[in-house]
């Protein structure tokens, strides 16, 4: 049992730490008053990032969803860079049965990223996100493909987030 006294100290010393940590210069990534180390917003600096076109129904849902994260489904600001983005799709076979049918499949979407300066040509950033979405397997066909596109879109919406996040962290420190 902790005694008055003990709670006491454990209290002050994590207020003491906690005034220690608020000069720090720790500021939130998604705040309203973000900025960039250049001094501008870094919601203008997400707005201003073009997302080329992605081949396929993921792509086009991949681009959708990260156009609207970095301009909160407002107009966008006249490019300063340009976000490159290749996708790669896997099926991952689980519960096989002694027939070889497979009750269960995880999709697997992969995406490679690079983030290129429009005035220069130059790549400025690169990194990559993946995502795993399972899914059942049902006796009728429209089931199968139903719940393969819920998958692929719960996918795509994750590994739209995970791009949008590292690039809010990078345009953050440049």
């Amino acid at each position: 049992m902790w005694s008055r006294s003990r709670t006491l100290a454990v209290v002050a010393v994590a207020a003491v730490a906690g005034l220690g940590l608020a000069g720090c210069g720790f500021q939130p990534l998604y705040g309203n008053n973000t900025t960039t180390a250049t001094g501008t917003k870094l919601s203008e600096a997400m707005s201003s990032v073009d997302v080329q076109p992605i081949p396929g129904r993921v792509g086009q849902k991949v681009r959708n969803e990260l156009i609207f994260a970095n301009t909160g489904g407002g107009n966008a600001a006249a490019p300063r860079y340009r976000l490159k983005i290749a996708l790669r799709e896997r099926d991952i076979q689980q519960l096989v049965q002694v027939t070889g049918n497979a009750q269960g499949q995880v999709y697997q979407l992969q995406a490679r990223y690079t983030l290129l300066d429009v005035a220069s040509g130059q790549v400025i950033h690169q990194g990559q996100a993946v995502s795993r979405a399972p899914y059942e397997r049902f006796q009728e066909v429209f089931s199968n493909i139903r719940a393969r596109y819920n998958a692929e879109d719960r996918a795509a919406k994750t590994v739209s987030e995970s791009i949008k996040s590292q690039l809010a962290a990078y345009l953050a420190t440049t």
